[in-house]
């Protein structure tokens, strides 16, 4: 098994013949750089700001100190990732936080509103925001230092040490060398045993780099990284926030279906009369007679497929008369004869009862269009605070929703609802399609979860 951190590669026996001692350095001599970048870019921006002030000019600079750390902060996250400490720029890797998927969970919350005062005032108001400040200023003033000290302690000095006999040879003109301004050598016998102490060293300084890399990112993630508490929050907003979508999204469909239902179909109901009675009116042979007539099969014909349109977007029955209705009147509609043995006493939330009934429609769909099935039958109940509904059908089997059925949509629409679906299609058959959401039975609920 690869490991996927340092301190898992540190442990390992072929630590010095992977590639995580050069990470290790890597990080390190990052962390050096980009140390050096920001007390400069610090000192910079408080002392412009500074002398600025006096015309008031340097203070809003002044007051971008604040977020200096943001930038800096989004650079280790990526740093991070060399180490197997955490997933990127964007925020901590949701499958360290239980009880997630794995999503990743940002390192800030939006703004409630756009706009830049929006973000400033949601910015100052987060501990994370200032916990990246301090973590800059610890950079810039005071981590660089350290991890160039143990650069050059680890690599640096076993490095010279190693090079002691050309050094000898060349610098020396074979005589005399002094090695790291504390070691005299007079002679290629003491160089080659310098040399082999410094290989010794020079092991044992890449462990050390190992053990200095992860330490500083232990200590970038304690600072940059959302606390465990704060993530699992976020995880909980962003489940709230998905379900609010699926609801404000079934609300607009309802809206669509009422406004297509009250008006347009009505128009076409009207328009059908309206042309009925002209036909009535009109001399039966002739020209405009055969007109009315076409004209009239043709509204009749917009008018069907209008409410097979609004059907399609929302039925009726499913809002007026909830879940197991809606499911009866799909078998209805289905060319392949269907038996329902739903069992819901009480109304579902509306988020779920839509999820469901269009995971129902669409397995009859395909088994109408694909199984080959003679039969199929819907079962469903609320057991244990759980939707439970399934379709099979007797046909061919052999699906698979990732060839692209209309099914693998429904599917990420269940799981915002923290439920799943199932698709069990052997060769042969038979086809079970299995839903599952948790909901709580309480006609005028708005949660979906239960």
């Amino acid at each position: 098994m690869r490991p996927r951190t340092v301190w898992q590669a540190l442990a390992r026996p072929d630590y010095l013949l992977s590639s995580w001692p050069w990470r290790a350095v890597g990080h390190l001599l990052t962390g050096v750089v980009l140390g050096v970048v920001v007390l400069a870019g610090l000192v910079g921006l408080v002392a412009v700001g500074g002398l600025l002030a006096v015309v008031l000019v340097g203070l809003p600079l002044l007051g971008l100190t604040a977020f200096a750390g943001l930038p800096v902060a989004a650079v280790e996250r990526w740093r991070l990732g060399w180490l197997g400490e955490g997933p990127g720029p964007t925020g901590i890797d949701a499958a360290r936080v239980p009880g997630t998927d794995a999503a990743r969970v940002p390192a800030h919350i939006d703004p409630p509103a756009p706009g830049l005062r929006s973000w400033l005032g949601t910015r100052l108001r987060e501990a994370a925001t200032w916990r990246e400040l301090g973590h800059s200023l610890l950079t810039g003033f005071l981590l660089w230092p350290v991890e160039a000290l143990v650069l050059t302690v680890a690599l640096v000095c076993p490095a010279a040490l190693v090079a002691t006999p050309l050094l000898l040879a060349t610098a020396g003109e074979g005589r005399e060398l002094k090695v790291l301004k504390a070691v005299t050598v007079t002679g290629q016998a003491q160089a080659c045993a310098l040399a082999a102490l410094g290989l010794v060293a020079l092991a044992a300084g890449l462990y050390g780099v190992g053990v200095a890399a992860g330490a500083r990112a232990g200590l970038t993630r304690l600072l940059v990284l959302p606390r465990a508490g704060e993530a699992e929050a976020r995880v909980r907003e962003l489940a709230r926030s998905r379900v609010r979508l699926v609801e404000a999204f079934e609300a607009e469909r309802r809206r669509i279906e009422r406004d297509l239902h009250d008006g347009a179909q009505q128009r076409l109901v009207a328009l059908s009369m309206t042309l009925g009675l002209a036909r009535l009116d009109a001399p039966p042979d002739g020209p405009l007679a055969a007109q009315l007539a076409r004209a009239h099969a043709q509204a009749d014909a917009a008018l069907a497929e209008l409410r097979e349109l609004i059907h399609g977007i929302h039925p009726q029955v499913l809002a007026d008369y909830g879940l197991a209705a809606a499911v009866a009147d799909a078998a209805d509609r289905s060319p392949v004869p269907v038996t329902t043995e739903v069992d819901l006493p009480e109304r579902l939330p509306a988020a779920v009862e839509a999820a469901a009934y269009f995971v129902v429609r669409e397995a009859l769909a395909n088994v109408a269009r694909h199984s080959g099935a003679r039969r199929a039958r819907v079962r469903g109940a609320h057991r244990h605070g759980r939707l439970v509904l399934e379709v099979e059908d007797d046909g061919r089997g052999g699906a698979d929703p990732a060839a692209g059925s209309g099914l693998t949509g429904l599917g990420d629409r269940v799981s915002v609802l923290d439920g799943r679906l199932a698709v069990t299609s052997p060769p042969g058959g038979p086809t079970l399609v299995r839903v599952e959401i948790p909901c709580a039975t309480q006609p005028t609920a708005d949660d979906p979860c239960a």
